[in-house]
């Protein structure tokens, strides 16, 4: 089963997942991290940037999950953008190790065959970063992904650009398409560290970690992983049966084990 530690709020929940991004990181000469884009991922982002000391991070290549189909080059919120502001230049990357799925018009037609093989030339995703949505997306991924799917192009669901509507001056200005990662090319990472936050998280997170696994909420994929840390905070923790149980795991956790 998943690890799962529930902590106060979103930065003691940054300061978590810090730890478990730098153990893979020093650990392995040759990182190779996923990354996800949104309001989930920030606290870490955030706490990566502080924490980063003199550490030498031009090595390290980095996956996005997804990507926008439709905005134009150099577009605030294309995922391109938000990483390079976000990881790229806080942690001091090379941005030519950093990939985002091709989402153009002309790369379309063969962008998820194209992804697929430079993940695959990189010796697959060491550590993926995931966040959950309100209606278990996982990625772009919405309900009724195969468990199977590869990197592809997905039509956004009405409740994810409803949510994602924030980041644009209004609903209209939110792509319709995507490319993203599939569950199964997601499911290759050999290690997942899923963050979510709030209680419009709780019911998603209850599904996803406790309900039967389904394609109808994607997240519920982490049920087949070996190797899954999930950092919540309270709220999003608030519909789970089982969170004291996960609370004594968390607490009686041998030091040898690591993550």
């Amino acid at each position: 089963m998943a690890e799962i530690l529930i902590v106060a709020d979103r930065d003691a929940a940054g300061e978590l997942a810090a730890r478990v991004v730098w153990e893979y990181l020093d650990g392995v000469a040759e990182p190779v991290l996923g990354v996800a884009t949104g309001s989930t991922p920030e606290p870490l982002y955030r706490e990566l940037a502080r924490t980063r000391g003199g550490r030498d991070l031009s090595r390290l290549r980095a996956f996005a999950l997804d990507e926008y189909v439709g905005l134009p080059a150099g577009h605030p919120e294309s995922y391109r953008e938000v990483l390079r502001r976000e990881i790229v230049e806080p942690l001091g990357l090379d941005p030519e190790h950093v990939h985002v799925p091709p989402a153009d018009a002309a790369s379309l037609p063969h962008a998820g065959e194209r992804y697929e093989s430079e993940i695959a030339a990189a010796g697959g995703v060491g550590l993926q970063i995931l966040g959950i949505g309100s209606d278990g997306h996982v990625g772009f991924n919405e309900p009724g992904s195969s468990l199977a799917s590869r990197t592809r192009v997905k039509t956004l669901t009405e409740q994810t650009r409803r949510d994602n509507a924030r980041f644009f001056d209004s609903i209209d200005d939110v792509p319709r398409h995507c490319v993203t990662q599939g569950l199964g090319t997601i499911r290759d990472a050999r290690h997942l560290l899923l963050l979510a936050f709030g209680a419009q998280k709780a019911q998603a997170v209850a599904a996803a970690l406790e309900g039967p696994l389904s394609a109808s909420i994607p997240g519920s994929i982490v049920q087949l992983h070996p190797h899954v840390t999930v950092i919540l905070d309270e709220d999003a923790a608030s519909g789970l049966a089982h969170a004291d149980y996960y609370r004594d795991v968390a607490r009686f956790k041998p030091e040898w084990q690591g993550w």
